[in-house]
């Protein structure tokens, strides 16, 4: 599979995700449709959802509620598209979501395998390709990005990174749809910066690809250390994504996050901890 048969597929299920036509986001121009989450969705993205943004840097194409649609519309027309999604820009438009009672809610950048430059990378540690049956055991806070509690019928593949048959590395794939299957890894503080992030990740890319997949890989702007993963490990910027939320489910979020952070330096699970309730 090349790149281009990679970046068509991406469309394709993006316009699946939002009601648009996959030709959409190679226009010059801005296109905004109605939103509407497909049958065949990436399996992460949940409703409600009030505007989606995405570009694959030509245009924008953003999915809107009625509510929205008019501000979303006189947004994407104030600033050249790649402005919209950064600061200050974008407090324009929170400013008036809020008033509407919502807010942006999630930012991310997106990677696909770049099929031109995929040598292959290795570490100084035994690396063994694991399946699902294989991670039943390991669904702890230390593999937290690289597999998934809540939809554990989704990690399909995995390559795990072993020092004397210790797992001091973990990459995991989601079948977050059907044709693209998402990457995260985790590697064990202590054994850090020693090239096995890259080659469970570029490992396991090529993997996906060998059974006819398209890996792709997601990471804020802001966590450096994973956007540097991606690039060392074979993955080049493909697509970015903005999406707002009603604001109770934002503010719910941020309540939860910071009701764990609790949790988490208790050293209790939430649903064992007594003072759960009680958490500020």
């Amino acid at each position: 599979m090349m790149n281009r048969d990679m970046l068509e597929v991406a469309m394709e299920q993006s316009a699946e995700d939002m009601g648009c036509a996959p030709d959409s986001f190679g226009s010059g121009e801005n296109v905004i449709v109605p939103f509407r989450l497909g049958a065949n969705a990436r399996k992460y993205y949940k409703l409600p959802i009030t505007c989606h943004l995405v570009s694959y840097g030509n245009n924008i194409v953003a999915a809107v509620t009625d509510e929205v649609a008019g501000l979303v519309s006189e947004y994407i027309g104030r600033y050249e598209f790649f402005h919209c999604f950064e600061t200050p820009n974008m407090h324009w438009l929170n400013d008036r979501l809020a008033e509407k009672g919502h807010k942006i809610c999630f930012m991310a950048e997106y990677y696909l395998f770049d099929a031109n430059r995929a040598q292959e990378l290795s570490c100084a540690y035994e690396m063994r390709m694991l399946g699902s049956a294989d991670f039943e055991n390991l669904y702890l806070p230390e593999w937290g990005n690289a597999l998934c509690r809540d939809r554990k019928h989704l990690d399909v593949l995995g390559v795990g990174a072993y020092d004397k048959g210790k797992l001091v590395g973990l990459a995991g794939c989601s079948a977050d749809c059907e044709e693209m299957w998402q990457i995260g890894v985790d590697v064990l503080p202590e054994y850090r910066r020693n090239g096995i992030a890259s080659a469970l990740t570029n490992t396991l890319a090529k993997a996906i690809m060998d059974r006819e997949k398209v890996p792709f890989y997601c990471s804020a702007w802001s966590n450096i250390r994973s956007v540097r993963n991606a690039v060392k490990s074979g993955f080049i910027p493909a697509w970015v994504e903005m999406t707002a939320k009603p604001t109770h489910i934002v503010d719910d979020m941020n309540k939860t996050n910071r009701e764990q952070k609790i949790i988490a330096a208790c050293g209790n699970d939430c649903s064992a901890c007594p003072r759960y309730v009680a958490h500020p």
